[in-house]
């Protein structure tokens, strides 16, 4: 018997919401073996070592030689440019300290549950990016005046819900060209050449946006006098709400909300990460952020939100976009109990208490749930 022909779309499943009760699949568990998130104990290092930043991978890591590495640049510019590493690190060089969240942060906490990668909470990391400036990529080409946005295509290339594509996103010109935030393509993660999973050698960093808009294994920048109406910018990272049509435009997913994370005090049960701490005293701390602008208030309960305690928060650098330390004090007494924590940034913008739902379980920032047990 001949062998049928089988089409991408049979290899490749549209997204989907999981049935009630329908439990991770293995193709979910596969997805977050690939994927792994920063150990919640890791929030008490204000730059994240690279092996405990988060590592989101849509297809494969690809194979990279520096040596042959081009960034190209062409488009609506007035010079075209194909630059090799060397050529980027001779460019006048910056470091930025930068929080970066998955888009997804939180999706499997929603119900009923978008089937995609299946982040808790985890799925974030700060580091100290070096690389050039964007916008100083672009002044050397000459961005032409019709020019509207910057597409940046990567090296990784793959299969999403039937369409075959290499990842590709792109920025408003204003966002890309801009000083605040200020773009980078970096080559450096805490001051070593970027790890193959977060994008060697060569990645965008756009800071206070969802981790999406960081295109790592950046080997082309276009500049377009359209809008960019590629997968991953038309169809997927969109906000499509309860009663709206799953198939329609949508809202597009850009900025981090606010959220605080703290570190989960005393010490876990193996399996179900409830923690044990003693009678007394204690100090609760965590990280706060927002791409929205600096965090300006970060509240505690220890009752699972019945009342709450306000913290004090560590001031963010003026031209960071990292996370901030907040603490608050709590004395522990027997019992159970569940702590809460939740931001507030200097824009107004709160963590809600409950996340509302959206058909990709993008920006979900509802606040975290942390079961304690005091005991003697």
């Amino acid at each position: 018997m001949e062998p049928s022909e089988t089409s991408l779309a049979e290899v490749s499943a549209p997204g989907r919401v999981a049935a009630e009760g329908e439990g991770i699949s293995p193709q979910e568990l596969a997805l977050a073996a690939r994927n792994h998130g920063l150990p919640l104990e890791a929030l008490r290092y204000e730059v994240t070592p690279a092996g405990l930043h988060y590592v989101l991978v849509h297809y494969d890591i690809p194979a990279a030689d520096a040596d042959s590495w081009r960034l190209t640049v062409g488009g609506r510019v007035r010079t075209p440019l194909s630059l090799d590493l060397a050529a980027l690190r001779a460019l006048p060089a910056v470091t930025r300290r930068v929080t970066m969240e998955c888009a997804g942060n939180g999706r499997a906490r929603l119900s009923p549950r978008p089937v995609s990668q299946p982040w808790l909470v985890e799925a974030v990391g700060t580091a100290d990016w070096t690389g050039v400036p964007l916008r100083t990529v672009l002044a050397g080409a000459g961005v032409r005046a019709d020019a509207v946005e910057a597409v940046f295509t990567g090296a990784d290339h793959g299969v999403e819900r039937g369409v075959e594509q290499d990842y590709r996103r792109s920025l408003p010109l204003p966002v890309a060209t801009g000083r605040d935030p200020g773009v980078l393509v970096a080559y450096a993660m805490n001051g070593q050449p970027l790890p193959p999973q977060h994008g060697y050698p060569l990645r965008l960093v756009v800071p206070g946006w969802y981790g999406m808009a960081h295109v790592k294994w950046l080997r082309d920048i276009t500049l377009a006098d359209t809008t960019f109406t590629g997968f991953q910018q038309a169809v997927a990272y969109r906000y499509r709400r309860a009663g709206e049509d799953p198939q329609g435009p949508g809202e597009p997913v850009t900025r981090i909300a606010p959220r605080a994370l703290l570190v989960p005090p005393g010490f876990p049960d193996f399996m179900s990460r409830v923690r044990v701490v003693r009678p007394g005293p204690l100090r609760v701390e965590g990280r706060a952020w927002s791409g929205h602008g600096p965090v300006v208030s970060v509240e505690l309960s220890v009752d699972g939100g019945a009342s709450w305690t306000r913290g004090q928060v560590g001031a963010r650098p003026p031209g960071e976009w990292a996370w901030q330390g907040w603490h608050c004090d709590w004395t522990a007494r027997p019992g159970r109990h569940t702590l809460v924590a939740r931001a507030t940034d200097a824009e107004g913008r709160t963590q809600p208490l409950e996340q509302e739902w959206n058909r990709g379980g993008f920006g979900n920032n509802a606040v975290q749930r942390v079961p304690v047990v005091c005991c003697r």
